[in-house]
């Protein structure tokens, strides 16, 4: 269009007085609606106590946890007994929880999820003992599913990899779910030195347990020298999708590979950190060179909107080898990427249907977007 002093006068007339938080598109009054104050200003974001995603803070009794009419369950899990390599995953949650200025927008998805979902940080999982790896998983069964029992979509930050078999557990008593899993490695290798437990092995063990269906699995990013270690991932039917096919495959053709390979069912998507390039998030236990960049990591993520997701994690952040903090702002990315996705889950948004019954709003949030 032609720049002229008339529409100059039309702009000064609406935005030169105007504060921030006077935002005039229908969509994007919406999300500010919720973030400004009456005054017209945000919280900053590195005051308050931190949690994950800025997302409220809910304490809970884990003997007799009341989550009230939680959607969403943000929780940590400060546990890395399983590495094969380099420690360091137990601090994890608490390095995502310092990261600022995530969200509250996601312009791709377009949703503001900690504003539009009900959704809490509810903290950590209560361990019995620091040293003691398979009763460090029961912990995590249990608490999981409590979660799981009222009626919540739990969203973990691990901690090892190990951790995603006691969810699954938990996740897929009645029923298999499916699985999206990003990662350098297949992580179904069989036992290591006297156990099964371990980083390296969660989905040969979920699937054994009849928790996973690995007919309904996809697992992206796989590469590195411990290819031999994954027979199990194609013996039982999983797809799998190595890191030197992704540029040649384009993410348009990935994401349509996982849709087609979950189809609409009951969903869980693991994320490991390592799944991406050590270029862009070296902090972690087990890097692998030639990944995808994290770009190429939230196209992909973004392309899974109403996939029937009914949980997820983000696993093996140690912050330790990253002096720069990249790799936990990555991961703190892709777990409110997760959370977004969420918002479109018909399994979440049912239980806002549910909360919501009687109800004069009685829309789902997907609906109102």
């Amino acid at each position: 269009m032609n720049w002229n002093d008339e529409k100059l006068a039309k702009l000064r007339a609406r935005y030169a007085s105007g504060r921030a938080s006077d935002i005039f598109d229908p969509d994007f009054h919406r999300v500010a609606d919720r973030i400004f104050s009456a005054s017209g200003t945000r919280a900053a974001p590195y005051a308050g106590v931190p949690s994950l995603l800025d997302a409220p803070l809910r304490e809970i009794d884990p003997s007799n946890p009341d989550f009230g009419d939680l959607q969403v369950a943000l929780l940590g899990i400060p546990m890395d007994l399983g590495v094969t390599n380099r420690p360091g995953a137990r601090f994890g949650p608490r390095a995502l929880r310092t990261i600022e200025r995530i969200g509250p927008y996601n312009h791709v998805l377009k949703c503001a999820p900690v504003q539009e979902l009900r959704v809490a940080d509810i903290g950590d999982v209560p361990f019995r003992s620091r040293y003691r790896l398979e009763q460090s998983h029961e912990d995590i069964e249990n608490h999981i599913s409590k979660i799981i029992g009222a009626g919540v979509t739990p969203l973990s930050v691990g901690g090892d990899h190990s951790v995603t078999h006691p969810i699954l557990k938990a996740i897929g008593k009645e029923q298999p779910v499916g699985l999206i899993h990003l990662d350098a490695h297949c992580d179904t290798g069989g036992g290591f030195d006297g156990t099964k437990f371990h980083h390296g092995g969660p989905f040969r063990n979920a699937v054994l347990d009849g928790v996973l269906d690995p007919t309904r699995t996809i697992q992206i990013g796989i590469r590195g020298s411990a290819e031999y270690l994954w027979e199990f991932s194609y013996e039982s039917g999983m797809t799998v999708i190595h890191a030197e096919e992704m540029p040649a495959m384009g993410i348009a053709a990935i994401i349509e590979k996982a849709r087609q390979v979950v189809g609409e069912g009951p969903t869980y998507l693991s994320f490991d950190i390592d799944s991406i390039d050590p270029a862009f998030a070296p902090g972690t236990g087990t890097p692998e060179v030639g990944g995808p960049s994290s770009r190429e990591i939230l196209e992909f993520l973004r392309g899974l909107k109403g996939i029937n997701l009914v949980g997820g994690d983000v696993v093996e952040v140690a912050p330790e080898y990253d002096a720069t903090t990249n790799t936990a702002h990555v991961g703190a990315q892709v777990l409110f990427e997760i959370l977004s996705l969420m918002v479109f889950s018909p399994h979440v948004t049912a239980r806002w249907a549910r909360a919501d019954e009687g109800e004069d709003e009685g829309e789902s949030v997907a609906q109102q977007l």
